[in-house]
């Protein structure tokens, strides 16, 4: 018997008014992997995304998870149902501290009824410094977000994702605005988090350096198909995908850092 996909996008389309954003796209991942969604400015890739996460509807296609359908339910039904998303631009509670931020989206994620018990507040504080913990940030637990650094808010962004306990994390261009170290200090975070949670990653990014350092897989999506599937080094070697980045010449790390 075929082992289940942990994630699935099944001959998903989208339409904006007449135009066609994406074609029947199509792809698996599996449980622990952490893959990369590439391509050129318009290719489609934010608005497969909102579809993953939940915030659009396709006109055809569906998203399994774990083999069951997670549509057309809204995103907040999409996050309960176990796939979380942090986004480019961090945007915590800028008034709130750290810890109090994990505590609104902690709260939220639980049942009214739930909630109706002042018990589980402890409980809830216990849960968010332990993820405050994973990306190391426990001791910036009372500091205001609007104090926080670049990368510490980015880390945050993550923290609270995971606070929801994710089976798959989408990561919108997770380390825009990074210097280089940070990016790869960063992922390495992600790394880690992945494999000890046993969580899915997919992830959009126009850092090469970043995309072929650490995707285990590389979808590539242009004008709305996927046109590759494969590990990084045939991505990197494929003819297609150099003329849809760069018209001639090898994708190379740097070149296609420079050109994106």
């Amino acid at each position: 018997m075929a082992q289940v996909a942990h994630v699935s996008a099944r001959d998903i389309c989208k339409t904006y008014g007449a135009v066609q954003v994406l074609h029947n796209v199509d792809f698996d991942i599996a449980r622990g992997e952490i893959v990369a969604l590439i391509g050129p400015n318009g290719a489609g890739k934010s608005t497969l995304f909102g579809v993953l996460g939940g915030a659009l509807d396709p006109e055809h296609g569906s998203v399994l998870l774990n083999g069951e359908a997670v549509l057309r339910r809204g995103p907040e039904a999409v996050a309960r149902a176990g796939i979380g998303r942090t986004f480019q631009t961090s945007a915590p509670y800028r008034s709130l501290t750290v810890l109090e931020n994990l505590l609104v989206v902690e709260s939220g994620a639980r049942s009214w009824r739930h909630r109706l018990f002042q018990s589980l507040r402890a409980e809830g504080i216990s849960h968010a410094r332990s993820v405050l913990q994973e990306v190391g940030l426990e001791d910036m637990d009372a500091m205001p977000c609007a104090t926080l650094s670049y990368g510490d808010a980015k880390r945050l962004e993550l923290a609270l994702a995971l606070i929801r306990d994710p089976q798959v994390l989408l990561m919108d261009e997770p380390t825009a605005g990074m210097a280089p170290s940070e990016r790869t200090g960063f992922m390495e975070l992600v790394q880690v988090r992945s494999k000890a949670r046993g969580m899915t990653v997919l992830f959009t990014e126009h850092d090469m350096a970043t995309v072929f350092g650490f995707a285990s897989r590389i979808l590539v999506l242009d004008r709305g198909r996927i046109i590759a599937d494969d590990v990084p080094q045939v991505i990197r070697d494929s003819q297609a995908v150099q003329e849809i980045y760069l018209g001639y010449g090898t994708l190379t790390q740097k070149h296609a850092t420079e050109t994106l």
